[in-house]
């Protein structure tokens, strides 16, 4: 059964509540506008997304480490990046509703873009995006510091620091994943555009002759990345940065896009910063960042490759895609068809009824199934068909069923989330069926 794209985010919006994917920040005083709260499912799923990323670009890779910097950093690290003079958008206000735009996403300036407001708009002026606040108990501008907009400012800053204790050489990177606070004009679209976000960022320093070449592995492999976890290759694509919108340190940059509920929106950057930010980092602090290289003796500032991707869109676009629909009336099924990697719950146990020594069984493979590090979820409460859809509606792949000829054979029935099939197994067999399940989803 299709699904009427008009109405799927709002679909998705009631769904993420309902079974506890994500919920509005402080919704009891009536919520905080583009503030959003991880539920029990939700922060599953978006852990998840970070360790398949995490797998992806460190663990099984010798050339990449990882980082975790300090959100809060001296204020002339963002003196030498830019931010402070060039880290703002072009911001209207409407002199009749009051509300806030930005300049570069009307098509018209003359008259506000509400339909029933049409109100004169204010002269376009420069908004920077980073949030201020103080250290220490004197509020002046001697104590103004600000909450990080990205995160890859801590690894430029730490890259000498990395290099010699990991004694690595370029190419290599360094990869973090962490908080990161932007005071967006206009933001929405549910957990899409956000004031504070996760961010899961490498940089991957080479050498200057070898930027080209990695600038095109990494497009490649970070595009390919979404499809090994289940995003419809359909549903992506790659636009390349035209000149006159590159950042002013880019060569080259290329975005990941995805076709959202509403319309192609950017998943994932991947960009050719050039040695901009260790130069210019040298230039403010004082301190050589420059790469020596024992074979040839010399001084270089390596390139900078960098693949920098929101862990709060792409868990969107994982709970997006994955959202289908099968049938129609009382045959109707929802389905969130998660990679397994992915899926925030792996496994389901459901004795068939709560009597005859079944939820003893029931509890004893749920036990052994969570002391092996399988995440799973005991459910002995209604028909075994509405708890099959609950389970169909949270994505989880497997669901286990204890029944009368569990308790005479020590067999259990496993039922299959998309293909709906279902075969008998050893209670014993469990465990090891579900970890190779596991093992080969990732092939």
């Amino acid at each position: 059964m299709a699904v009427n794209t008009n109405d799927l985010m709002n679909t998705i919006v009631s769904l993420a509540k309902r079974r506890g994917f994500i919920f509005q920040s402080s919704e009891i005083y009536g919520g905080l506008n583009s503030c959003w709260d991880y539920g029990p499912l939700g922060v599953e799923l978006k852990r998840n997304v970070k360790d398949a990323w995490w797998r992806a670009m460190v663990t099984n890779r010798r050339d990449i480490v990882g980082l975790d910097a300090s959100i809060l950093m001296h204020p002339k690290v963002w003196e030498a990046s830019g931010h402070l003079t060039g880290f703002s958008d072009p911001m209207v206000d409407c002199k009749k509703c009051k509300e806030r735009f930005r300049a570069d996403h009307l098509e018209n300036l003359d008259k506000c873009p509400k339909p029933k407001c049409g109100g004169e708009l204010t002269e376009v002026r420069k908004f920077n995006l980073m949030f201020k606040t103080f250290m220490g108990p004197v509020e002046d501008s001697s104590a103004t510091v600000y909450m990080r907009p990205e995160t890859a400012q801590g690894i430029f800053v730490n890259f000498l620091n990395v290099q010699q204790a990991s004694r690595l050489k370029p190419p290599f990177g360094i990869a973090q994943i962490g908080k990161s606070f932007r005071n967006e004009i206009t933001p929405g679209n549910f957990t899409y555009r956000t004031r504070e976000f996760e961010q899961m960022e490498m940089e991957f320093f080479v050498p200057p002759a070898e930027d080209d070449k990695w600038y095109g592995y990494w497009r490649d492999a970070r595009l390919q990345w979404y499809k090994d976890y289940g995003i419809k290759p359909e549903h992506l694509r790659l636009r390349d940065h035209e000149k006159d919108e590159l950042a002013h340190y880019a060569k080259a940059c290329v975005d990941v896009e995805y076709l959202f509920p509403f319309g192609w929106s950017e998943l994932e950057g991947i960009a050719n910063r050039t040695d901009y930010d260790l130069k210019q980092h040298e230039q403010h602090s004082g301190k050589g960042m420059a790469f020596f290289d024992d074979e040839s003796k010399q001084h270089y500032y390596p390139f900078v490759v960098e693949p920098a991707a929101g862990a709060d869109r792409a868990t969107l676009a994982f709970l997006v895609d994955a959202y289908d629909v099968e049938g129609e009336g009382k045959d109707e099924r929802v389905v969130l068809r998660f990679h397994p990697a992915l899926a925030p719950i792996k496994v389901a146990v459901l004795p068939l009824v709560k009597k005859d020594g079944m939820p003893e069984m029931g509890e004893k493979i749920y036990r052994d199934l969570l002391d092996n590090s399988i995440k799973s979820f005991y459910d002995q409460t209604a028909s075994i068909g509405r708890r099959y859809a609950r389970q169909d509606e949270a994505g989880t792949p497997f669901c286990v069923t204890i029944d009368t000829q569990s308790l005479e054979d020590q067999t259990v029935t496993v039922r299959e989330r998309d293909s709906r099939e279902q075969y008998r197994v050893a209670s014993s067999e469990l465990v090891g069926l579900i970890q190779k399940k596991m093992r080969e989803s990732m092939r």
